[in-house]
Formats: structure tokens, C-alpha cells, sequence
């Protein structure tokens, strides 16, 4: 008797088989089209699941999909869900600072909602329809998550489980990344913007920051106040960017300042160099490729640009207006590709901090640093464009006890009140006076 029905079995699965390739070869498309329409219809009636696919690389685009990532990121940061996984996968990913546990492809876990209802996530991947060789990652496997729901679940999945899962996602993945020093240059890093980075691993804090004590609190308070300030910035309408104007003598400890911002706020960090950018279109380029939670600096902002709008090339000073003969009749040097095509100008700067195109993206700090503020158009350094000048002065008696803190370990001593008087006649930057501490650590052993 079993024999007979796997025997009708197989008889039906050859005759549904057979149906098929004559639906395919005699039907016309219009057909075969509204047949395969009303059949899913017919299955979804019986099926009640809801399949949502979040595609690595969606648009046939370069760039990784945010709502792929921020999945990935939810499901290695979820406890309760690789618990379920029987199989894991362990990588150190792009941009983190630690080994990522994720789930392992063709793999599907369980998540809980509130309410008792589940879900069920799936890794996988699509592998591409020819074996040609592609430089383009989206044209190359393709991989992505599947969400399963029952399709009474349908409003809680969509209107807010799937926003919180990218708000933790995201999250979790600016928790464990590794923070990057950007610059930008001739080619492509692996994100696939121009220029290169560099794990960002500056030291400085503002606890090591040399500097009077009230004016460091200040600009801690004012940090945090932006940081936390998405909503206030929404609500006046402004676009959520802070400028800050650091100016002072050399060897005030003005990159050390822009690290200590960085180390507080947890930020990137991008050093715009202006004499390698051709134009107003790259620089505005450079300003949208830039991710929020990010610090972006323009150091010696009046050696990068003259009051005319005009780059010029850093350090360089202009010849003498009377030249000799000889060098009349000499052959002009040969100029560098990019020294003759630059053409930022003054406006074009002032867009990149305030224009329309400076509302792109959101938590943007923007740094300039210059050693000589009164050489700067008044225009550029306005409040509104930086919006909080500080000067970054000669090493003062508060900022001299941090650095005999932070150098020899000595919080008092008997000589501090003829130090405090010595410093109130003589100049010395900051970074003076740390080298001679560093001497005398030296010599003592």
C-alpha cells in the first residue's frame, strides 16, 4: 500500500513537472506572466509570512547600504539573538576595534518582540549571474539579510521594530568602531572616497590639556552641549555643525586641543589640506563625503587661503618684485598640475561652513587653526561660520601646575610663587615648558 502511494506521488510530481515546461514553451509571456502573479497570490493566501530582504549594496551602487550595516551591527551586538545561532562568523570588521561575532551565512536566528511575537532573520547571499570580473562590489556577490514575519505583526515590524533596530544597529557600531584620522590626497581608500585614514589614536585629553581650568571647563560644557543638542539645533533651525576658531602663538597646543575635542566627543577626525584640493566642486566633494560624528580641521588657515580667494601654496612667500636680468631671460619653472588648475576661492570656503551643502549630513565640528588671526578676512571667521573663538595663549600658571602634574608628578611645591612670577614676565609657549619638564624627568632619572 505505501508502495502504491509514493508511487501516485512520484506519478503527480512528473505530470506537475510536465505541465510546467508546456506552460513555458507553448504559453506566451503575457500568460505565463499573470499565471505566475496569481499562483504567488494564491500561495500568499495560505502562507502567512512576510519576507523583507535588506540588500548589502542597494541601486546597483558603490555604497555599502546604512541599513545593512546597522543590522549587522544589531545582530552581533544582541546577546539573546546569537545565543539562538548554531553557526557564527568572526571577523574584525571595517572600521571597528574589536573582533565582530556575527551571524554566519545561510544561517536563520530568532528575535523576540514585545507582545511574545517572533521574527526570524537569514543571512545569505546571491552570487552573480556570470563569472566576469568586476571592479564594482555591487556587481560581484551579493549579499543581504531576510526578515520573516507573520503578516499580523506587520504594523509592529515596520513601525517600530525595524527603527529600533537601526537606531541599537548604529549605535553599537559607533561603540565598537575604531575612530579614524582622514586626510585627503591622490586615490581611493577601502570605503571608496578619495584620500586615506589612519587609526586615530591621539592621547590628549583635557586632563592632559594644558590650559586654566575655567576655560577648559567652558569648552567641555560647550562640546557637551553640542553633542547633545540634535533637537535644539532642529528646533531654531540650524544645521546641526559647530564652528571653532583656534588661534595662538606655535607651540600653544592647538592640535593637542583638536585631539582632546576629538577624545571627548568620541569623533573622527578629517585634516582637509586646502593646497591639494583643485577646486570649489572638490572641496564640496570632500565636505559631503564626510560622516557625521566627525571633527573636521583646516589647520593654518592663512597660509591655505589669501584674502583674494586664492589658494596658495603653504609656506611659500612671494619673490622679490625686482628680479635680475638672468632670471628674466630664464626658462619660468615648471609648475605643479594642481598649483595651476587650484581655483578655491574665499566664497567657495565661506559654502563649505555655512552654505546650503554645510546642512548635508548633521554633528559636524569644523576647526580652523591659525597662528596669525588678524591676517584672516574678517568674513570667514564671523560668529555663525566659528562660533567660538579660542585663543590658545603662552603658558600661564594654571596650565604650567597640569603639565608638572602630568610630567614629574609634583601637585605644589615651595618654588610655585616665584614660577607664577617668572611666567607673568617671560613668553614661553606651553610646549617650551613641557620639553624642559621632559629634561628634567630625564635627568632625574
Amino acid at each position: 500500500m505505501e508502495v502504491e502511494q509514493w508511487a501516485g506521488l512520484g506519478s503527480a510530481l512528473a505530470s506537475f513537472m510536465l505541465l510546467g515546461a508546456m506552460v513555458r514553451q507553448y504559453f506566451p509571456y503575457q500568460l505565463q506572466y499573470y499565471l505566475t502573479v496569481y499562483t504567488h497570490k494564491l500561495f500568499s493566501y495560505f502562507y502567512p509570512y512576510i519576507q523583507l530582504t535588506i540588500p548589502e549594496y542597494s541601486g546597483g551602487g558603490m555604497a555599502r547600504s546604512d541599513a545593512y550595516a546597522a543590522v549587522e551591527s544589531y545582530l552581533a551586538d544582541s546577546p539573546s539573538v546569537l545565543r539562538r545561532a548554531r553557526r557564527l562568523r568572526a571577523d574584525v570588521g571595517r572600521g571597528s576595534k574589536k573582533l565582530l561575532i556575527t551571524v554566519d551565512e545561510d544561517e536563520e536566528v530568532a528575535d523576540e518582540l514585545a507582545g511574545g511575537a517572533r521574527v526570524w532573520w537569514l543571512s545569505s547571499r546571491e552570487l552573480p549571474a556570470s563569472q566576469t570580473i568586476t571592479w564594482n562590489a555591487a556587481q560581484a556577490t551579493r549579499r543581504y539579510y531576510q526578515l520573516s514575519f507573520h503578516r499580523r505583526h506587520r504594523e509592529l515590524v515596520v513601525g517600530s521594530y525595524l527603527p529600533r533596530v537601526v537606531e541599537e544597529g548604529r549605535a553599537a557600531a559607533i561603540k565598537n568602531r575604531q575612530r579614524r584620522l582622514f586626510t585627503n590626497g591622490d586615490g581611493w581608500n577601502d570605503d571608496g572616497l578619495a584620500g586615506s585614514h589612519v587609526p586615530f589614536e591621539h592621547p590628549s585629553t583635557f586632563d592632559t590639556l594644558a590650559m586654566d581650568p575655567v576655560k577648559k571647563q567652558e569648552i567641555v560644557d560647550d562640546l557637551t552641549h553640542f553633542r547633545d543638542g540634535k533637537e535644539y539645533y532642529a528646533q531654531i533651525g540650524k544645521a546641526w555643525k559647530r564652528g571653532y576658531l583656534l588661534h595662538g602663538p606655535p607651540g600653544t597646543g592647538k592640535s593637542s586641543m583638536i585631539a582632546a575635542m576629538a577624545n571627548l566627543l568620541d569623533y573622527d577626525v578629517y585634516d582637509l589640506e586646502l593646497t591639494t584640493v583643485e577646486d570649489n566642486t572638490e572641496l564640496r566633494r570632500l565636505f559631503i563625503e564626510t560622516t557625521s560624528k566627525s571633527v573636521i580641521v583646516i589647520e593654518d588657515i592663512d597660509c591655505s587661503l589669501d584674502l583674494t580667494g586664492k589658494r596658495s601654496k603653504r609656506g611659500k612667500k612671494d619673490s622679490a618684485e625686482v628680479e635680475s636680468e638672468d632670471k628674466k631671460n630664464a626658462p619660468p619653472p615648471e609648475k605643479d598640475e594642481k598649483e595651476e588648475d587650484s581655483k578655491v576661492t574665499l566664497s567657495g570656503l565661506l559654502n563649505f561652513i555655512d552654505g546650503l551643502w554645510s546642512a548635508c549630513g548633521g554633528e559636524r565640528i569644523i576647526v580652523f587653526t591659525t597662528n596669525h588671526v588678524e591676517k584672516i578676512d574678517p568674513a570667514l571667521i564671523r560668529r555663525g561660520r566659528m562660533d567660538k573663538h579660542i585663543e590658545m595663549s603662552y603658558c600661564g600658571f594654571e596650565a604650567f601646575k597640569v603639565l608638572a602634574k602630568n610630567y614629574l608628578r609634583i601637585y605644589g611645591h615651595r618654588r610655585f610663587d616665584e614660577v607664577r612670577r617668572l611666567l607673568e614676565e617671560v613668553r614661553m609657549s606651553p610646549a617650551d615648558v613641557a620639553e624642559n619638564k621632559a629634561q628634567t624627568r630625564v635627568s632625574r632619572g
